[in-house]
C-alpha cells in the first residue's frame, strides 16, 4: 500500500484490497441411525449460542428435508464444529464454502 507523496502524486494502490476470510457452512444430513434427541443435544453442546428450541427445529428439518445448515461463518470454526459433530456420530455433508 502506498500513500500520497507531494512530489510524485502517488495515491493508494487499490489493487491490494483486503481479502475476505474464507467462510463455510456446516450441514447435518439425515440418516437412519441418529435420533432427534441425539442430534438436538449435539447441536446444543457444540454450536455456540444454540437454543434448545432452535436445536429441535434443526433436527426436525434434517429429518423432513434431508439436511439442515446448522452453522455458517469463518472456515476455521466451521472445520472445528464439523469435526466435533461428526465425532458424535452425526452424518455430515462436506464443508461447503460460501
Amino acid at each position: 500500500m502506498s500513500f500520497a507523496n507531494p512530489t510524485t502524486g502517488t495515491l493508494l494502490d487499490r489493487s491490494k484490497e483486503a481479502q475476505k476470510y474464507p467462510e463455510a457452512r456446516v450441514i447435518v444430513l439425515d440418516d437412519d441411525v441418529n435420533t432427534f434427541e441425539h442430534v438436538a443435544k449435539c447441536l446444543r453442546r457444540i454450536i455456540p449460542h444454540m437454543t434448545e428450541e432452535r436445536a429441535w427445529e434443526l433436527a426436525t428439518k434434517v429429518d423432513r428435508e434431508g439436511s439442515a445448515e446448522v452453522w455458517s461463518g469463518p472456515l476455521e470454526q466451521a472445520e472445528l464444529y464439523h469435526q466435533q459433530l461428526a465425532s458424535q456420530g452425526l452424518t455430515m455433508a462436506p464443508l461447503e464454502r460460501c
